[in-house]
């Protein structure tokens, strides 16, 4: 049975191996708060630019009516990312950004050039067509797309597949969205103020129709083109670097596309906007879905695949990989923990658990060749923190094992390169072997 190619190792620090003390814009807290502080001012001008075009009433409305699909969106990314879940900052950023810097940046560039565009041309309602259909898909979704081109570029650990890209463009979109939505509820609002119209035939209500019932799903629709092509641009070798561009660039313009039909629909006659959303959004919706949920699958498979490895090396159990591999069977194990420890360690197993599923993860990929140079670093690493919650986790899945899996654990000889085991579940020799 053949190993893993070698890996690269890490490259020697700089200097002669005199480490250097970063400089103050480099240190993490300095990032971390001009982020926030930048994020903080977005929201507070976006608050006060939504609420004077809404009024204080109309902005109180449409808040209430646009937060009711964010919980379910949040949800079904958070569900679609169980396997290897990343960590909440990642989400509480993108969710911000797209509510509060993106939705800004949209607002900001959208009515400047649809401004110009009036001047310029003397026709304020072409103006209004080209704003919607052209200037408004490019700027909205390039700056969602930063969202996730920031967390691709300085959260590369937590960004490791098709996965990812799709939850973070998602949970982006969900955020920008929810700004979205605030405003133009809002304003339908004081339109029916100003009318007097009330009930189901509002303008309030055929808003709430369109855009919460029929297609809450839109905007993260167009934006996880782009998390696709960012997830694909992940799971490439680093020495592809045309690649690693290209595909993240295709991905932002068929959002772009995307986000333009929907946007141009009304121009399409009586029942455009109809065509579209059966014709187009609807089967894209039901495809992109089919490919996240088939995504995790994969990823489930790669679990089973790669980590009897470091069963048969002495890391893990034997019953592990099956029960890892399982989300049925990682359920289990938490609530065995949960009900026996308490929900401490129940953290501790889903840590262990996630933990797992990244060391599978990059021992697949080092197997095929795209690992980075901090391979071996990393993966000690993970070694580690599935060594000092074994105690908890080894117990809770073997539960699991035997209760969602009754599958006998054959052992056969260890493959070469791999130390040989007296006794399935120990090491014959581990370092950290207490």
């Amino acid at each position: 049975m053949a190993t893993s190619p070698p890996f690269p190792t890490c490259p020697p620090s700089p200097g002669n191996g005199v480490l250097r003390h970063p400089h103050w814009w480099q240190r993490r807290w300095v990032r971390y708060g001009a982020l926030s502080s930048l994020l903080a001012l977005s929201g507070l001008v976006i608050l006060a630019l939504v609420r004077r075009q809404t009024g204080t009433e109309g902005f109180l409305v449409g808040l209430g009516l646009a937060v009711l699909p964010v919980p379910w969106l949040i949800a079904a990314f958070r569900w679609l990312d169980r396997v290897e879940p990343g960590p909440w900052r990642n989400l509480v950023f993108s969710f911000a950004w797209g509510a509060c810097a993106a939705a800004l940046i949209a607002i900001v560039a959208n009515s400047f050039a649809t401004k110009w565009i009036a001047t310029s041309t003397a026709d304020p309602a072409s103006a209004d067509t080209l704003g919607a259909t052209v200037i408004a898909p490019i700027v909205e979704e390039s700056a969602k797309a930063a969202a996730v081109l920031l967390v691709f570029l300085f959260r590369r650990r937590d960004f490791t597949g098709i996965v990812d890209g799709v939850v973070i463009a998602g949970v982006t979109a969900t955020g920008f969205a929810f700004t979205e939505n605030i405003l133009y509820l809002g304003t339908a609002f004081g339109t029916d103020q100003l009318t007097g119209d009330r009930g189901i035939a509002s303008v309030t209500a055929a808003t709430f129709f369109v855009r919460i019932v029929m297609s809450p799903f839109a905007h993260p629709l167009f934006t996880v083109l782009t998390g696709i092509g960012f997830g694909i641009a992940a799971l490439s070798a680093e020495r592809q670097h045309v690649r690693r561009v290209l595909v993240p660039v295709c991905g932002l313009l068929l959002a772009m596309g995307m986000h333009a039909l929907w946007n141009g629909s009304s121009t399409f006659g009586e029942y455009g906007f109809f065509a579209v959303y059966g014709a187009f959004m609807v089967p894209a919706f039901a495809l992109l879905t089919w490919l996240a949920i088939w995504t995790r699958q994969r990823e489930l498979r790669t679990v089973r695949a790669e980590l009897p490895a470091y069963v048969l090396a002495g890391w893990l159990g034997p019953a592990e990989p099956l029960a890892l591999g399982s989300m049925r069977a990682r359920r289990m194990a938490r609530d065995y923990a949960r009900h026996h420890h308490g929900r401490p360690a129940a953290r501790e197993v889903a840590r262990y658990e996630a933990c797992a599923t990244s060391l599978a993860f990059l021992r697949h990929r080092g197997r095929q060749g795209k690992a980075g140079a901090d391979f071996v670093v990393r993966e000690r690493e993970l070694l580690d923190e599935l060594w000092r919650r074994r105690s908890l986790a080894r117990p809770a899945l073997e539960y699991a094992s035997r209760a969602a899996m009754p599958v006998p654990v054959y052992w056969g000889p260890a493959p070469h390169g791999y130390p040989a085991m007296p006794y399935p579940g120990y090491p014959a020799y581990n370092p950290y072997r207490s």
